[in-house]
């Protein structure tokens, strides 16, 4: 395979990556200080510069997780480590005669796993078509989700949202450097699926963040993700306690800890807090503070969210996915009930009320998807789109391998198009015959839109955007289409719904 290495200067020294299949790539740039010794806990730090030429041929590390997340291909796993503060730049391998729009994807994983080096996330295709993309790690889990900033001492100091900051400094990052790779820092898409795209709608609400992109993708963004710095505060005694800390040496404790101690407690707690709900999930945002003020949806409605062009929406049957993996959304009757165990009566029987096969397993299902995806869908929607240009879509596509199989349109498949992978060895396998023409014709669609909205904030003239008046929805399916207010019962029944307190 013929490959040439190629060179772009950043603030903090020359970096050289490799071409081949027509595009450009660096891979594992630092854009921090690695997070290690007395930075661990704390906010990111800006990389120091270096000498030379820095190689960024291959990935480095990702964030710590359990090994089981962390593979790549069969039996091949990526390392992991606390320094993983690094992202990967692709382009197009022939200069534009412009600047390029600029696509930073940030991976999703529950907050506690994933990677920007995983295969899916390459981003070759989306720069052959004319940006450049950018893919970003960040910490999460235990040491960078779980918001411990509450167990803070004047001598082991803890920050508070350390994902959120990686993610800030790494799009000041993009500002100060992507124009060396060709790209145009004032047009910067930031997009991100599952829990990539709770962070893409908090960085909404981050001050911090004011400037740093021009328009925002989220991707199914997951619910309950959001906490106060009450339950924070609640979530780092009990991880104290898992730990066998005092709260009072807790910092110390958390200083000394290693890496794999504390993921193997995060998945404690997460488990201990599936039968003693605190009400938000323990990982992701704390809003109270300088750098969170507000809830993200509170800061949206507000109008003190950025008011960039966004578009936000989910696919049809998120929760098929969860009845095979990662069993932690209500889908049957018994996990919905425990759900709605603290509701109102009132208020549970309205929401059952609009799946009328309740408690069927296909309602549940569906239930689940909903309380989990749509709902933050649905608010985010409603939320940003009095403020600032919002459209709003829902993903209807699956081929019948997907179907047969009993995932239909589940969630993240949506990736599959954005990404291009059915032009890919597992795309062909995932489709024969007809099916292969409407898949690539579904991926077009899907990544002509998002190149439009990322050029110009339109995502093409036939999509409206999503207003109270009309709530118009763009459905990607064999054939793409507009609905207003679907499963208007559905998006009334959950309305002002919240476990976070």
């Amino acid at each position: 395979m013929h490959e040439r290495t190629i060179r772009a200067r950043t603030t903090a020294g020359t970096v050289e990556g490799f071409t081949r299949d027509g595009v450009n790539r660096w891979r594992s740039i630092p854009y921090a200080k690695p997070p290690v010794g007395p930075l661990r806990l704390r906010a990111p730090q800006p990389v120091q510069p270096w000498s030379g030429v820095r190689y960024c041929h291959g990935f480095g590390n990702c964030a710590p997780q359990l090994k089981r997340y962390t593979m790549l291909a069969p039996g091949k796993y990526q390392p992991m480590g606390e320094d993983c503060l690094t992202l990967n730049v692709v382009t197009p391998q022939s200069p534009a005669a412009e600047p390029l729009p600029v696509m930073v994807f940030i991976h999703g994983g529950g907050y506690m796993m994933g990677s920007s080096a995983t295969p899916i996330y390459d981003g070759a295709a989306l720069a052959r078509r004319g940006c450049v993309y950018v893919s970003v790690n960040y910490r999460f889990g235990a040491l960078g989700c779980l918001d411990l900033s509450s167990l803070s001492t004047p001598e082991n100091p803890i920050d508070s949202n350390l994902y959120l900051r990686d993610l800030v400094l790494a799009l000041r990052w993009v500002r100060d450097n992507i124009a060396n790779f060709g790209g145009d820092p004032d047009n910067v898409t930031i997009f991100g699926e599952s829990a990539g795209a709770h962070i893409t709608a908090t960085l909404l609400a981050v001050p911090a963040a004011k400037g740093l992109f021009a328009r925002a993708i989220s991707e199914s963004p997951a619910a309950g993700m959001t906490r106060s710095a009450e339950t924070a505060a609640e979530f780092a005694r009990r991880f104290a306690h898992l730990l066998g800390a005092r709260t009072q040496d807790a910092a110390s404790v958390l200083m000394r800890a290693s890496a794999a101690q504390l993921v193997e407690t995060q998945h404690r707690l997460i488990d201990q807090n599936m039968q003693n709900r605190l009400g938000a999930f323990p990982l992701g945002p704390m809003f109270g503070d300088d750098y969170l003020p507000m809830d993200p949806v509170d800061a949206m409605r507000s109008g003190k969210a950025h008011r960039v062009p966004l578009i936000v929406g989910s696919n049809a049957e998120e929760g098929r996915l969860f009845t095979r993996f990662l069993g932690m959304l209500p889908t049957n009757k018994t996990m919905v009930e425990e759900l709605f165990a603290d509701l109102e009566p009132d208020v549970r029987d309205r929401i059952t009320a609009a799946y009328p096969d309740y408690p069927k397993p296909e309602a549940c299902i569906q239930l689940g998807g909903d309380f989990a995806f749509g709902v933050a869908a649905w608010q985010i929607a409603e939320a940003h789109g009095r403020h600032a240009p919002t459209f709003m879509y829902r993903y209807d596509y699956a081929p019948r391998a997907l179907r047969w199989a009993g995932f239909g349109a589940t969630h993240a498949t949506e990736l599959f198009a954005v990404f291009d992978i059915y032009r890919t060895r597992l795309g062909a396998l995932l489709t024969v015959g007809a099916d292969r023409r409407t898949a690539l014709w579904v991926s077009n669609e899907v990544q002509r839109r998002w190149r439009a909205f990322s050029r110009t904030g339109v995502p093409g003239g036939d999509w409206p955007a999503y207003t109270q008046a009309d709530r118009a929805v763009m459905v990607f399916d064999r054939k793409c289409r507009v609905e207003f207010d679907p499963h208007q019962h559905r998006r009334m029944a959950w309305d002002g719904f919240s476990l976070a307190r």
